[in-house]
């Protein structure tokens, strides 16, 4: 009786499994949000190639290869520290609309710092809502575009291994840097450019590899011939991971704990205040006066 209740359970998990990966097919759609640094330094022209200046160059790779992604993929253009920018979401993440990604990505001026791990945790929770309503189908990834170092480096170290333990992959294109960016050996992949052309190649080869396909394709009946070896044990464990999906938590903003402070100088630590210990006493005699006098009032009234 036992097992052929499994059994039920075990076919109603299935029916529902291969049903939702038919019922939308939005729900498959990969997921990219660039993060671009439009800092101050990012309007300084190419150590080797002087015609272009960095930010320029970036926004001509974007613009190339984003016009050539799949037309089912959702893209988000997030910039930080950048002029001209009435929304750090200059493209909200969501399906491709081709004339206003491409204004966007013409819009930021470079100005300002690099706060990258405050915008790392804005997009790696944007992706894991979205994965959320796409019922942890299709791929999400962050593809950060930055030429410094971060202004916030403790918040990049706190929050990358967040992202990537949420299964978020993280590709970083290090512009034209005298040496590797903080990064290099936390992300998934690290690439340098230190010219235009290296930077339009970097963000193709990103874009163009492929991605997990996190649906399924198959037929029910070779799911049934699949699973029909299955012991009542590990039926359940299949069916507790059907319908109990990775946490989509989002990552919260904690603040960044100072350096411990040194501690002062003996002759210039404060002391503690000393009690006024002839006060205490004289308080004493006072108020055994006011009492007597009380009563010696209330016994004349």
């Amino acid at each position: 009786m036992k097992q052929r209740n499994i059994g039920w359970l075990l076919v109603l998990s299935v029916f529902i499994f291969v049903q939702m990966s038919r019922a939308d097919d939005t729900l498959h759609s990969d997921n990219i949000v660039v993060i671009l640094d439009a800092s101050g330094s990012m309007k300084d022209r190419f150590s080797s190639d002087r015609t272009l200046t960095k930010m320029d160059a970036a926004k001509a790779a974007l613009r190339e290869v984003l016009a050539k992604v799949p037309a089912d993929t959702h893209i988000g253009l997030l910039v930080f520290s950048g002029a001209n920018i009435p929304n750090d979401w200059v493209y909200p993440l969501g399906p491709i609309d081709m004339p206003r990604l491409m204004a966007a990505i013409d819009l930021p001026r470079p100005s300002g710092g690099t706060p990258l791990g405050k915008y790392i945790r804005l997009g790696a929770n944007r992706l894991v809502a979205q994965r959320e309503k796409q019922y942890n189908y299709g791929s999400y990834r962050l593809l950060v575009v930055t030429d410094g170092e971060a202004s916030d480096a403790r918040k990049v170290r706190l929050y990358t291994p967040e992202v990537i333990n949420r299964q978020i992959r993280i590709d970083v294109i290090g512009v034209d840097m005298k040496q590797e960016h903080m990064l290099a050996n936390m992300v998934d992949s690290y690439r340098r450019a230190d010219n235009p052309g290296e930077l339009v190649a970097a963000v193709s080869q990103i874009l163009a590899e492929t991605t997990d396909d996190t649906g399924t394709d198959i037929s029910s009946e070779e799911v049934f011939e699949d699973i029909a070896p299955l012991t009542s044990e590990l039926a359940l464990d299949l069916i507790q991971r059907l319908t109990m999906p990775p946490s989509n938590a989002a990552i919260t903003e904690r603040p960044v704990e100072p350096p411990p402070a040194q501690p002062a100088a003996p002759a210039q630590q404060a002391r503690k205040p000393r009690r006024n210990r002839i006060g205490n006493f004289l308080w004493m005699p006072v108020l055994t006066v006011a009492v007597i006098a009380f009563f010696i009032l209330r016994r004349k009234r």
